[in-house]
């Protein structure tokens, strides 16, 4: 076994993994992590990069770039054009992001599941009683970025954003060894909640969950990055048109993504917690109509 592999499966013990990703100080680790990954230097880039082999899956080969200036080009970088075909089934909703799938099923009882036996109330995710009651039954996906997955995600159908509103909060790590202590987790931790009007009227909701070491959330559309130290408007109204596929942002870290499908969708066949799905590739399906007329 190489010094790696052992590394990475001494990190993979449940209580040192918690110890050393949670009970550390969080926001100053974060901030740390977002000053040095912006640092332009060749030697310390590449001592970086050696490092985060160790405890990740990085793979490179999909990438636009092989060489990077610092750790944050590495984090956001772009992938080869074509690597991620994009279904275009118009009764298909797209993953926006590479990910393993965390959970997913439907809202019940205004109830939203984050690990087994952990479930959460949706209003404390969204934090507007409207739209929390609008997506009532509706499917949804947890979407876990891995650290070593490509960063950006993208419009799961087409669509416009019309507001965004951001949450300061805590950074717990989201991996399922936290995911699996700390309730609410999601609830406590910083995130975006991006709400897009499909043309039909309908609403697809992404909420895009930061967590430790994750410096901030971009999102292509908006003229600042939402971070720890970012102070400005918690509602933000927008307008920007995207079609399918389109870039919408990207996280500086392995993160979490939240998707919530508007009604008369369900999960695509091949979804189910604890698979693997690429972006561009079918999260939601439009439900066939019954011979009555209803929905399936």
């Amino acid at each position: 076994m190489t010094v790696a592999a052992m590394v990475r499966r001494l990190f993979l013990r449940e209580d040192l993994n918690f110890l050393l990703t949670n009970r550390i100080p969080r926001h100053a680790s974060t901030l740390f992590v977002g000053w040095l990954s912006r640092i332009e230097h060749p030697w310390v880039s590449a001592a970086c990069i050696a490092i985060w082999r160790v405890f990740s899956d990085l793979d490179l080969a999909e990438a636009k770039r092989q060489r990077f200036r610092s750790v944050h080009d590495c984090f956001t970088r772009e992938l080869k054009d074509g690597a991620r075909p994009i279904d275009p089934d118009p009764a298909v909703l797209t993953s926006p992001c590479d990910a393993i799938i965390g959970a997913c099923g439907r809202v019940e009882d205004g109830m939203v599941l984050q690990a087994k036996g952990f479930p959460y109330p949706l209003i404390d995710l969204l934090g507007d009683p409207a739209l929390a009651d609008h997506h009532r039954g509706a499917a949804y996906a947890t979407l876990r970025l891995t650290a070593g997955m490509y960063h950006r995600f993208h419009a799961p159908y087409d669509c416009r954003v019309q507001r965004i509103d951001y949450v300061s909060g805590d950074t717990w790590n989201v991996n399922p060894i936290a995911l699996a202590r700390v309730e609410r987790l999601f609830c406590k931790n910083e995130r975006a909640v991006v709400r897009c009007r499909l043309a039909g009227g309908d609403l697809i909701t992404l909420v895009p969950v930061a967590a430790i070491l994750v410096a901030s959330i971009r999102l292509t559309f908006l003229d600042v990055r939402l971070h720890l130290r970012y102070r400005g408007p918690n509602s933000i109204p927008c307008d920007a048109a995207l079609a399918k596929g389109e870039e919408m942002g990207w996280f500086e870290h392995g993160s979490t993504i939240i998707v919530f499908a508007p009604r008369g969708f369900v999960s695509a066949p091949g979804v189910f917690t604890g698979a693997r799905i690429r972006m561009g590739r079918p999260l939601f399906a439009l439900r066939a109509p019954t011979a009555d007329g209803g929905a399936g």
